[in-house]
This record gives C-alpha cells, structure tokens and sequence, in this order.
C-alpha cells in the first residue's frame, strides 16, 4: 500500500514513547489474543506499524544508547548493562539527538527511565530532565507537559518501566545470594506490581484459569536444536536463569507469560494518559509520534526469560510510526527491515529539517508506510555475547563468547527459531551472503575491537 506524504505547514512537534522489555509481538494490533492494549492499538490505527524492527542490542543500557546517540553500542565498548570507558569522548553527548533537536528550534524534554551509560547523562545529550519516575506520574506530568507547549517546535521522549518488572519473577524464585539478592531486596515497588499482575481474576478456580485464560505455552517452548555454546554459558552465568529453564513447571511458564502480558496492559494505560492529552491539547494534527521499545522478553520460548540472545522474541521489538499527513491509516509494514536504536535518530532529524552527523549511520523511517524496502536490506545487531545480521528471509548470528560459532535461521520456514541450518547443503549460499553482510556492517559501526572491550571490562571490575 502506497501512501502519499503531504508537506507539514511547520515543524512538526515529535513524541517519543517507549516501553521496556516489550516484544514485538505484545500488542493486540499484533494479532496477540492473550492481553489488549487499546492505546498501541489506537497508535497503530492512526499510523503505521512495523513487522520487522529490531534493537542495536538486547539489553537495556546498549539499546538505549543507540536511540540517544545515532551510534552503534559498539563504539563505546558497551556490549551489556554498564560502560567500561572511565570517559566517553564529548562528541558522543554533543551529538546526541537533543542537541541535534535544539539546533533546529526545538524544545528537548526526557522523562522516565534513561539507564545511558553511568558517564552520559540525559543532559549531556541536550535534553531537560523533567520527571524520573518511570510509572503513573510519568504519564501524568508528560501529559500536563504537553498541555503546556507554546508555539515552539517541541520534543518529549517518555520512557515508561513495564512491562521491566517481569524480570523479577525468576530473580525472587531463585536469587538468593549475590549481586540477585541484593537486587530482589532494592526492588519494593517492582514486586509489588509484579505481584499484582500474577494474581489470577478474583473467583476463578485454578482450573478454569489455566484452561481458557492464561497464555498457553509458545511453539518454540523447547531448547533449540544444538544450542549454541554461548547461549548454554549465558545462561550459566546467572543462577536464576539456570534454574528457571531446568526447574520451572509447564503452570509456572505460562504464569510468567500471563504476568508479562497484565504488565504490558499496565503501561498501555500510561500510554493511553498521554495521547488522550496530545488529542486534547490540539495538537495532534502536528505531531508525529514514534512508538518502540529497547527490546524484549523470551517469555518462555527455549525455555528463557529475560533478554540478551538473538532469539526474535528479545532482539525483535514494537515500532509504530504516526505522521499527521499520513494520508491511508492503519498501514501494516511487513518488508522495512528497521535497527531501531540507529533509525530513530536520523528520522526525527529528518522531520525537523535537519541533516544527521556523519557517524549517524541509520535510515528515516519517515517513508515507512511506503513498504517498497530493497528486498536485499537488513539490520545488524550487537549483543553481549555476538552479533547479528537479519534479512527479510533469514538471520545470521555470529558468537563470540566460547569461540567462533556461526547460526544461520531461516525465518520463514522456521519462525520459532528451533534449528541452525547454517550447515544445511541447500543454504551454503545464503550463509555465505549473510555472513558477508553481517561483515560488511560489523566493519561500519565497529567502534572498539571485542579484544579491547574485553580488557576495559576486566579493568571495570
């Protein structure tokens, strides 16, 4: 479906909304029957959505990173939570998407969670730090910000928490001691809106429960085919993850999918509070809005929680774009194949009128709806123990953390991800292309070499 983009009279206004740990697939526009959530849903209506948007990396900080940045996480060192520069070079904070923003006139406010880098503050990138909760009064003060705006060009970026708090499901079950315990210990407000979200509706029997409401287990339930040995020493790594995939019940999988999906229905509340008040105030006819999230969970699938791996469920996350000039609405993208964390950059620089830095390295995805992407496209993706090149058809992953391991997926016979076909006679092509593509991108954002980001996270510690 072709849409045709009409010229917006002004700049136009830019909202930011993002979610934590939220799947691709956690939204009832998604086709997802087990959970609804009428504010994305509403978004998606209004704009179009996309099928295949990924994240620069897995996990909170790198994402997170990339979205603030235009760069890949790479070029700081960062393959997981935490930085192992002491100092980051100032041209990473003065070209942050903030500063790029008010150099066109523009109002630059961040609300919510931020988790950059310890030494790269949400100022330093060039916005106003206007609320740190990451919850209900997030969405109550960006929506009294938004009544507030004067005539200038504005941009606010809230970063709501959930559907985060999941994550302290496996960690209380079986983080008892160490850096698990002490992190279960600090969590007050996370387990308790975990623990309202586990709760089962009031008078239901266990039985009637499990059988119509609670979310059945997924396809790819099971551990992958030959598992990769990076994924096996992950995993190992934390307590809780172990004991999770070898110790949970089929009922305790799928109550930790049910709780992911009422979490998900919580932030889609906040979201609702916001765009209610963009409506209310006038100005959604010049507002564009863009809808993601850092990543997302495995939710039982290989019988993971949590983030990190490649798997679609982790690396693979929400986009909604919204233009007011959006002329067809509705629009579902099945072919643009986004890097989330590089593109969100480079298209609000795009609708400000603004030419992106030449590290910038990502694409606008102002013309989203247009669905026309070069079939040959693709996104790479960094993680703390590989990297990634995905194509519409198939997805190349490159391991690094117990020697040199190639996996090759084919997406479309084989969506759940069960089996590496790499070594399959039929796809010695495809594996030879992908591998070349996944070069050819890991040389353009290569940043710090693996040897020197290992050496800087020994020195960390």
């Amino acid at each position: 479906m072709i849409i045709q983009l009409k010229t917006l009279s002004m700049k136009p206004n830019i909202l930011i909304i993002t979610t934590d740990q939220q799947s691709h697939n956690m939204m009832s526009c998604a086709g997802n029957p087990w959970l609804k959530t009428p504010a994305m849903d509403r978004l998606a209506a209004m704009g179009t959505r996309a099928e295949r948007a990924y994240c620069s990396n897995p996990v909170c900080t790198p994402s997170r990173y990339s979205w603030w940045t235009g760069r890949m996480p790479s070029s700081i060192g960062v393959r997981k939570n935490g930085s192992p520069l002491k100092e980051l070079p100032p041209e990473i904070g003065s070209g942050g998407l903030g500063h790029q923003l008010r150099k066109a006139g523009y109002e630059t406010f961040f609300g919510g969670k931020a988790h950059t880098p310890a030494n790269l503050s949400v100022s330093s990138l060039g916005f106003h730090y206007y609320q740190n909760n990451e919850r209900d009064l997030l969405a109550i003060d960006t929506a009294e910000l938004i009544r507030t705006r004067s005539s200038q060009p504005w941009c606010i970026a809230a970063n709501f928490i959930n559907p985060h708090d999941i994550c302290y499901q496996a960690i209380r079950a079986f983080g008892k001691s160490g850096a698990e315990k002490g992190l279960f210990e600090r969590a007050k407000i996370e387990i308790t809106e975990l623990d309202k979200a586990l709760k089962i509706p009031e008078g239901m029997d266990e039985e009637t429960f499990y059988d119509k409401h609670c979310p059945h287990l997924p396809d790819n339930h099971d551990v992958q085919e030959n598992e990769p040995k990076a994924i096996d020493d992950l995993i190992n790594q934390r307590k809780f993850r172990i004991e999770a995939r070898n110790n949970w019940s089929e009922k305790e999988w799928r109550l930790h999918r049910w709780a992911y999906h009422r979490l998900t229905e919580r932030v889609d509340r906040q979201i609702a509070v916001v765009v209610d008040a963009l409506e209310c105030s006038g100005q959604m006819d010049n507002t564009v809005i863009i809808f993601t999230s850092d990543h997302g969970d495995h939710s039982a699938s290989h019988r993971l929680e949590h983030k990190t791996v490649f798997y679609e469920e982790a690396a693979r996350v929400p986009l909604i774009v919204v233009d007011p000039t959006q002329k067809n609405k509705g629009v579902v993208n099945q072919n643009t194949i986004s890097n989330v964390g590089l593109d969100l950059m480079t298209t609000c620089c795009d609708y400000a009128g603004i030419e992106t830095l030449d590290e910038h390295k990502g694409n606008s995805l102002r013309n989203l709806c247009e669905d026309n992407a070069d079939p040959e496209s693709g996104a790479y993706g960094e993680s703390q123990i590989g990297t990634m090149w995905v194509s519409k058809t198939h997805k190349y992953c490159h391991y690094d953390q117990c020697g040199s391991e190639e996996v090759l997926y084919d997406l479309v016979t084989d969506p759940g991800e069960t089996r590496d076909c790499s070594q399959d006679p039929d796809k010695e092509h495809i594996l030879a292309q992908h591998r070349q593509a996944h070069d050819r991108a890991k040389e353009e954002h290569r940043g710090l070499r693996i040897k020197e980001i290992v050496e800087l996270e020994k020195e960390l510690v």
